[in-house]
C-alpha cells in the first residue's frame, strides 16, 4: 500500500456519499431507515478513511478496515427489515436477526470478516429485491432496472475484490464500478421517493 495513490483513496468517499444519499431518500419508508443509513455510511467511511490514511503514509489502523463488513451487514439487514414491513405479511424479525447474529458471531470466532461479508451480500440482495418490487409496483420500470443494476454491481465487486493481485489499475476499475452502482442506487431511490411524495400529494 506504500504506492497507493491518495486520489484513488479519496475517490472511495464518493460511493459512500452516494449510498448515504440513496438511503436518506428512503427515510420516509420506515423509522428504522435512518439508523440503517448511519451504520451503512459508518462502514463505508471507515474503509475509505483507512485507505486515505495509509495512502498519506499514516499508520495502518486495521480496526478501521475490519469494521466495513460488520457495519454493512448490520446496516443492510436493518434496511431490509425496514423495507419488509411494507409487505402484507412481513417476515418474522427472527428471519433477519438470526442470519445477522450468525454472520457476526462467525466473524468474531474466526477472526475474519468473510462471514460478515456473506451476511452483507445476503442483506443487500433482500433489500434490492424489495426495492425493485416497490419500484415495479409504483409503475417505475426505470427505477426497478436501476435497483437491479445496483445489485448486479454488488455481485460484480465481490470477485474483483477477492483477486489476490490488486493492481492500482484494477482498483480504479473496482471503485469506478462501485461509484456507478451507488449512483444508480441513489437515482433509483430518488425516483421512488419522488413517486411516493406525488402519490401522497394526490391523496391529500
Amino acid at each position: 500500500m506504500s504506492d497507493y495513490p491518495p486520489a484513488l483513496a479519496a475517490e472511495d468517499f464518493v460511493p459512500v456519499a452516494l449510498t448515504a444519499l440513496g438511503v436518506a431518500l428512503l427515510r420516509r419508508r420506515h423509522p428504522l431507515v435512518p439508523a440503517a443509513a448511519a451504520l451503512i455510511v459508518a462502514g463505508g467511511f471507515a474503509k475509505a478513511a483507512w485507505k486515505l490514511i495509509v495512502a498519506l503514509d499514516g499508520p495502518d489502523l486495521p480496526w478501521l478496515h475490519d469494521a466495513l463488513f460488520p457495519l454493512l451487514a448490520t446496516g443492510f439487514t436493518a434496511l431490509a427489515f425496514a423495507l419488509s414491513r411494507e409487505a402484507k405479511r412481513p417476515p418474522h424479525p427472527a428471519a433477519f436477526a438470526v442470519p445477522l447474529a450468525a454472520a457476526l458471531a462467525a466473524s468474531a470466532a474466526l477472526r475474519d470478516t468473510w462471514p460478515a461479508m456473506v451476511g452483507t451480500i445476503l442483506a443487500v440482495t433482500v433489500a434490492a429485491v424489495l426495492l425493485l418490487r416497490s419500484a415495479a409496483r409504483a409503475g417505475d420500470p426505470l427505477a426497478a432496472t436501476l435497483f437491479g443494476l445496483w445489485l448486479a454491481g454488488q455481485y460484480l465487486l465481490g470477485p474483483m475484490a477477492a483477486r489476490a493481485e490488486q493492481s492500482i489499475a484494477l482498483q480504479w476499475v473496482e471503485q469506478s464500478c462501485n461509484t456507478l452502482a451507488q449512483a444508480a442506487f441513489a437515482f433509483a431511490a430518488w425516483r421512488l421517493a419522488t413517486t411516493a411524495r406525488s402519490k401522497e400529494g394526490v391523496a391529500a
